[in-house]
């Protein structure tokens, strides 16, 4: 009966090992001997922090990385929520001018002497006063 899964690696065979390339490596001075008077100094390396300068900025001062991920997923909401409100506010607007357009011409067409008056009363009321 025939295994279920095959592991079998299809990849081709890695090539074989070359020779290490030579390294110039310098010589060290010769060190000055020390002086027998003096006892054995110790040195501790260690190796220093990473610089978390940016996880700092991007954090702030005790923020968690819940509020940061907060910030990635809301921002992008927010502006198209406000996006999406202007672009109605916009459509509203052009209704409102284009209605405004249409009662003006009609109310003109139609009005006789007393809507021309009336037109000619609001002209001269939009007029700043003194030119």
């Amino acid at each position: 009966m025939p295994r279920r899964y095959e592991f079998d690696n299809h990849l081709p065979d890695l090539p074989p090992p070359t020779a290490p390339v030579p390294v110039h490596r310098p010589e060290y001075l010769p060190q000055q001997p020390a002086d027998p008077n003096a006892g054995q100094q110790i040195i501790h390396i260690h190796q220093a922090p990473p610089d978390r300068t940016v996880q700092r900025l991007a954090l702030g001062s005790g923020v968690g990385a819940g509020t940061v991920a907060a910030g990635v997923y809301f921002g992008p909401l927010l502006v198209a929520a406000m996006t999406s409100m202007a672009i109605d506010l916009a459509v509203v607007a052009v209704v409102v001018a284009v209605s405004g357009w249409a009662v003006v011409t009609v109310v003109r067409s139609i009005g006789g002497p007393d809507g021309k008056a009336a037109l000619d009363t609001v002209q001269r009321a939009r007029k700043p006063r003194g030119k």
